[in-house]
């Protein structure tokens, strides 16, 4: 199994935004050294807990620093963007990346977000058309950029005829061919978006917030997908996103988890986020269950992946069983305070338990 690290991230409203970006820069720049193999970088615009408005431009950076560490979207929220800015951006990354690059796609935004860009309930927009009409578009410049008029209900933009005697083209197309590897995330039980990642074949991703029982209808919409295609779906590029805290003794890191950040962000942000979209239920087990019981010692016991070397080892174990297999783990961010023991728990994930899950 591989190890990786996803980062919305995660800071109260009110930090010092220079301050948090230097943080999370420096936690990309250890894991690299750690050697964990990739990390993903939220995008919002209007979330103050989920602070960057632009994962490129922390990737951009965060690449001049790091050796080897993958870096990827998480997510590019499609109807937030211009599809032909977005193809040149997205390019231009995987150029400075040499391809060391992911490009996680989404749907959907911060309620706030969907407000901005007219795709929240009542606006004007329909984001899944969209993500897909800009999708195809993209990647079909990228293919082949054809000069003519590109044009929907969303956007309208001319790709102009080639002057090559004054070197006027379209010009960029990725590193990577075809194109970086696109992931997408999956929320909802039996999610249409993961089964479309089976369909094509992209990085199907599971989020953190979700209990294992419920990940089974993830991979089983992936396979769904596959199976329409003709494909078999490929256990081993299916990511599975986990809240992990490691502590020498597991009355410890319970202790440190129930007084600590991973507490502040789910009872401040998370659990009444949730409970406020409506949302709530996708952390629970039993879905008849009152919201009241959705506390910090519900996750830790049925969500979080807490406790010593050997507790996370056997419950890590555990999960990839009743999961049937996948490929890497991304362990999820936080400001963590006291910082050693955020370094000694991915320390300790990465060289004790890692090795030791089958």
């Amino acid at each position: 199994m591989k190890l990786g690290f996803f980062t919305m991230p995660l800071h109260p409203p009110g930090a010092n935004f220079t301050e948090t970006l230097k943080s999370d820069l420096h936690q990309i720049i250890k894991l690299d050294e750690l050697g964990y193999s990739e990390a993903w970088i939220g995008e919002h615009f209007t979330a103050q807990w989920e602070n960057i408005p632009s994962p490129e431009l922390f990737i951009a950076q965060a690449l001049a620093l790091t050796k080897n560490i993958r870096l990827g979207t998480g997510v590019t929220c499609m109807p937030n963007h211009n599809p032909y800015v977005l193809a040149h951006r997205i390019a231009q990354l995987d150029h400075m990346a040499e391809g060391r690059f992911n490009w996680g796609i989404g749907t959907g935004s911060f309620p706030g977000d969907t407000e901005v860009f007219g795709y929240n309930e009542g606006g004007w927009m329909d984001n899944r058309a969209f993500t897909q009409e800009a999708l195809n578009t993209i990647l079909g410049i990228w293919a082949d950029p054809k000069p003519g008029l590109y044009e929907t209900e969303w956007w309208k933009f001319v790709i102009p005829e080639p002057q090559d005697d004054i070197g006027l083209r379209h010009h960029i197309v990725p590193y990577q061919k075809p194109h970086p590897p696109i992931g997408v995330a999956g929320v909802s039980p039996n999610s249409p978006t993961l089964k479309l990642a089976g369909k094509l074949g992209w990085i199907p991703m599971s989020i953190n917030l979700t209990p294992p029982v419920l990940l089974k209808s993830h991979w089983a919409a992936v396979e769904e997908g596959a199976q329409e295609a003709g494909k078999t779906a490929d256990r081993s590029i299916w990511r599975v996103a986990r809240e992990v805290f490691i502590a020498d003794t597991t009355a410890e890191a319970r202790k440190m988890v129930r007084e600590g950040v991973m507490a502040r962000d789910f009872n401040d942000y998370f659990i009444r986020s949730l409970k406020k979209s409506g949302m709530l239920k996708i952390m629970k087990v039993d879905p008849d269950m009152p919201d009241s019981d959705v506390t910090v010692d519900y996750l830790i016991d049925n969500v979080f992946v807490v406790g010593s070397v050997e507790e996370v080892t056997q419950k890590l174990n555990d999960i990839n069983g009743e999961l049937g297999g996948f490929g890497t783990l991304l362990a999820m961010g936080h400001e963590w305070d006291p910082y050693d023991a955020w370094l000694n728990s991915m320390t300790a994930l990465k060289n004790e338990v890692i090795p030791n899950v089958k």
